[in-house]
Order: structure tokens, then C-alpha cells, then sequence
């Protein structure tokens, strides 16, 4: 299972590496933030249809369809004549990895025993911390060497290793009886919001009169998001649904940052794909550190005041890179100020899932489980689907589309302070 994690970490730290290589060479740039956000939409239907799958029949078909599927996104990726199949692909990933994130859960809690679960979740953090280190590194040398395609092709073949490791310990997973099935209308919902995300950005590109059907869209993820959410998360209301409200501007700012990081170092200042891959492994350490530092103090910092820090700290990061952008400065200062952006989700992340657990009770956890998942996932999807048509817009404007981008980050990080700002009454 670790493995499963590493190489799922590996492959996303790889792909923000090359990805601007991609674009250029499938001359799709304008697809750029789709391949973005194609995985993240498509991974919510995952996390739905493996979750009601495993509450069934168990854990073990759906982990081989989504392992399947995550591996054939990846072929697909590797083999991909243009960038509309490659965004093909990452859907298929999407699909694969959300699932393979449930079903991962749901063996932990079946095999090991309580006491060991938390060593068990922890390795599952320290699995992505890990391809940090040496992922973009690795992936732009594979790049340089043998071609972009095989940072897609090779991690099958890692895949397939895992999926051999783990097989042994689901064989001896007892055959459950099939339970009551699910309800499907969430599953339909997930499938509804999962297309509109996509249409948002591809409709929004267009010129002329079909940009409008944008706005269509646009109401349809905002009606599915109401029917998946905790009523009053999308207007922050006070306590468990501002708490969901911040998890998804968390990653809708940072994540919208990160998807054009490497491609501005690249552009902007010339530097290599190994070079402006630095600032994905810097962002991981600190990253990881700010996590233990917050784990470490404990409630000498309550999980309102950890979720203001992380968001005040995510606000700053990316206003630094607006600044940095806008005045041409130095590329280590670019750096220096997604750093601290990832500073701040290390430290306000984890107590999003802190607090939305002790607003929870045992009738409502796990469907607050779930949203909270689910925010993460699509805030950050619908943030990317954006910021393509905001750089698309400001490219035919002869505006810096990189700049316009980190302003829409920008935005979106004040609106998680504002939104952290209103859990302080979350009941513990």
C-alpha cells in the first residue's frame, strides 16, 4: 500500500515536471489547465462509486478496477497523439486514482488492527512526501533522456509491481455477503459536477456566443456542489460548513498555483524542467515540516486559529508570487514565495479534518468525511478550470496570463482567510 501511494505521489510530482514540456509538443497549451483538472473532477465520481462498491461487496474488485484504470489512463497519457486524448487519460487516472484512495482506506480498517492504523495512515503521509524529493528531478532527467512519454509508460510498469505486492494480503480478505445498495443519485451528482467542471473550461476558451453556455456550467457545479455539501458550505456558513468551505479554497488556491509554477520558471526565466522542479521539492519538505510542527503543538494552537494561520501564510505565498511575476524578480524569489504557500497548507490542511471530525456525530461523519473529500478534490478542479480561461483570456488581451493566474490564486486564498475566519464556532 505504500507503494500504491508513493508511486501515485511520484506520478502527479511528475507530471506538473513535464508537463509544460507536453503542451508545447502536442500544441496544447490552451488545454494546459484542463489536464489539471481533469483528474481532480473525475477522481470525486471515483471516490463515490468505489466507496458505495466497497460498502457492498468489499474493498478487493473495486481496488483491481481502479488499479486498472489508473494504469490505463497512463498508457493512454504515454501514447497520446494530441493533448485532447492525453486530457482523456488523466481522467481515466482520475477515475482510478479517487477510487484506489477509498479502497485503500477501507483495507487499512479491514486488515490491521485499530492500534496499528494510525503508523499505517502515516505512512501513507510519508508516501508523499517522499517523490518530492526526488521526483522532479527524476522525472525531467527520464524526460531529457528517453522522452516525456515514458514518465506516463514507465510508472505502469511500478503499478503492476504494487498491485503484485498487495494481492497476497487481499486474497485473504473473507467474501462479504452483498449488502443494501446505495442510493445512486450521489453517484449521478458526482457524475453531473465531474462533467460541468470539464465543459466550464472548455466552453469558457471558446469565442463568441458559445463562451456564454460557461455560465451554464458554472450554475451547474455550484446546484451539484449544494446537493453534496453540508448546506451553507458554499456561503461559509459558521462552523462545520465554513470549515468544508476553507478545505476547498485551500486547495483551490494553492493547486491553481501550482499547476503553472513550473511552466512561469520555464517561460519566463528560461530555467530547466530539473531546475524549476526544485520548487515542487522544496514545497514538499516544508510542506511535510509545517504538518508536524502543527501536529506537534497540539491543541496549544486550536484548529480555528491553525486553519487562519495556514490560510494567512497561503496569502501570502501567492500574493509574493503576484509581486515576483509583476516585477520580473529574481526566479529563487519566485520560489522562495510558493514555499511558503505550501508553509501555510502544511499548517491549515490537517485541521480542516480535525474540526470537521469534532463537528461530527456518529449519524454524520461519514457523509462530512466525504464532503470535506469531495471540496478538496473539486475546489481545486473548478479553481484550474478557471484559471485556463483566465490565461486564455488574458494571452488574447496581450496581458501576462501568468500573473492574471496567480491573481485568481491570489483571490482565492483571501477568500480562505475570510472563510477560516468563520469556523471559530465549530463545537468540540
Amino acid at each position: 500500500m505504500f507503494a500504491l501511494c508513493a508511486f501515485v505521489a511520484f506520478e502527479a510530482t511528475a507530471v506538473t515536471t513535464v508537463m509544460p514540456t507536453v503542451a508545447d509538443e502536442l500544441d496544447g497549451v490552451g488545454l494546459y489547465a484542463l489536464s489539471f483538472a481533469a483528474p481532480l473532477a473525475s477522481a470525486v465520481v471515483g471516490m463515490v462509486a468505489a466507496g458505495a462498491w466497497s460498502d457492498r461487496r468489499g474493498p478487493v474488485r473495486p481496488l483491481a478496477v481502479a488499479l486498472v484504470l489508473f494504469a490505463l489512463g497512463l498508457v493512454v497519457c504515454g501514447v497520446a497523439p494530441s493533448m485532447e486524448v492525453l486530457v482523456g487519460g488523466r481522467v481515466l487516472q482520475g477515475l482510478g486514482g479517487g477510487a484506489l484512495t477509498v479502497c485503500l482506506y477501507v483495507v487499512v480498517g479491514l486488515v490491521f488492527p485499530a492500534m496499528l492504523q494510525p503508523a499505517v495512515f502515516a505512512s501513507f503521509a510519508a508516501a508523499w512526501v517522499l517523490p518530492s524529493l526526488f521526483g522532479p528531478a527524476l522525472a525531467a532527467f527520464v524526460a531529457d533522456a528517453l522522452g516525456w512519454r515514458w514518465v506516463f509508460l514507465g510508472v505502469v510498469a511500478l503499478v503492476a509491481l504494487a498491485a503484485v505486492l498487495i494481492g497476497p494480503a487481499l486474497r485473504t480478505l473473507e467474501r462479504r455477503e452483498e449488502g443494501t445498495p446505495a442510493s445512486r443519485s450521489r453517484l449521478a451528482w458526482a457524475v453531473v459536477v465531474a462533467v460541468a467542471v470539464l465543459a466550464l473550461e472548455l466552453l469558457g476558451s471558446r469565442r463568441g456566443p458559445t463562451a456564454v453556455l460557461a455560465v451554464a456550467a458554472l450554475a451547474v457545479v455550484l446546484v451539484a456542489l449544494r446537493r453534496m455539501l453540508p448546506a451553507g458550505s458554499l456561503v461559509a456558513r459558521r462552523g462545520l460548513p465554513a470549515v468544508i468551505g476553507t478545505r476547498g479554497l485551500l486547495s483551490a488556491s494553492f493547486f491553481c498555483a501550482e499547476a503553472y509554477i513550473v511552466f512561469v520558471l520555464q517561460e519566463r526565466w528560461g530555467l530547466t524542467a530539473a531546475t524549476a522542479g526544485l520548487a515542487l521539492t522544496g514545497v514538499g519538505i516544508v510542506w511535510a515540516a509545517s504538518s508536524q510542527v502543527q501536529s506537534r503543538l497540539g491543541e496549544r494552537v486550536s484548529d480555528v486559529a491553525a486553519m487562519r494561520w495556514g490560510s494567512g501564510l497561503l496569502l501570502l505565498g501567492t500574493l509574493g508570487l503576484v509581486l515576483v511575476v509583476a516585477t520580473h524578480g529574481p526566479w529563487a524569489l519566485t520560489m522562495a514565495t510558493y514555499v511558503v504557500a505550501g508553509a501555510g497548507m502544511g499548517f491549515g490542511y490537517p485541521r480542516t479534518g480535525v474540526a470537521m471530525l469534532a463537528a461530527s456525530t456518529d449519524a454524520d461523519r461519514g457523509f462530512n468525511s466525504s464532503a470535506l473529500s469531495i471540496a478538496d478534490s473539486l475546489g481545486g478542479a473548478l479553481a484550474l478550470s478557471i484559471s485556463g480561461i483566465v490565461f486564455g483570456a488574458a494571452h488574447r488581451a496581450d496581458v501576462d496570463p501568468f500573473l492574471s493566474v496567480f491573481v485568481l490564486a491570489t483571490a482565492l486564498g483571501a477568500l480562505s482567510v475570510a472563510t477560516a475566519a468563520r469556523t471559530a464556532t465549530v463545537r468540540r
